[in-house]
């Protein structure tokens, strides 16, 4: 059984981020390319819709705090919803927020160019959930040895 090109796979957020996310800005909707003669003839911009699940798109850029390579820190998120998804935290800093994700996917790609390509990911999510929800563990903690 082979797995199809493009294949989301599920994954747990903490499995993912063990120290969380990071949402600098805000959400906003993910819209088609428009070009020059389409803005000047005043045809309004259309929001992309997931091929999927038939869900509008909107996007967000988040940095990962246990990514050692600063470059590869920070990274655009796909919320799949049919409204734009709201933070459930309060900002730390201006625009800065601590999240975490629900219906977390990702999908495999390769990043770079040349000969500095590596492998990355392109994360999916269906909303915020609150922050906290980690089965009463703080990121850093070491699991629990059995007695």
């Amino acid at each position: 059984m082979a797995i199809p090109r493009g294949h989301r796979f599920p994954v747990d957020f903490d499995e993912a981020f063990p120290q969380g996310l990071v949402l600098v800005g805000e959400v906003s909707p993910d819209t088609e390319y428009q070009s020059r003669e389409d803005r000047a003839a005043g045809r309004p911009t259309r929001q992309r819709v997931d091929e999927v699940t038939g869900r509008r798109q909107w996007k967000a850029t988040v940095t990962d705090p246990s990514e050692p390579n600063a470059k590869r820190a920070s990274f655009e998120v796909t919320f799949l919803a049919d409204v734009q998804p709201v933070p459930t935290t309060t900002e730390v800093l201006p625009g800065m927020r601590p999240i975490e994700l629900d219906g977390l996917t990702a999908k495999p790609r390769v990043a770079g160019s040349g000969e500095f390509k590596y492998q990355s990911y392109v994360f999916r999510t269906t909303g915020f959930k609150p922050v906290g929800g980690r089965s009463g563990k703080s990121a850093g903690e070491p699991p629990a040895k059995a007695a």
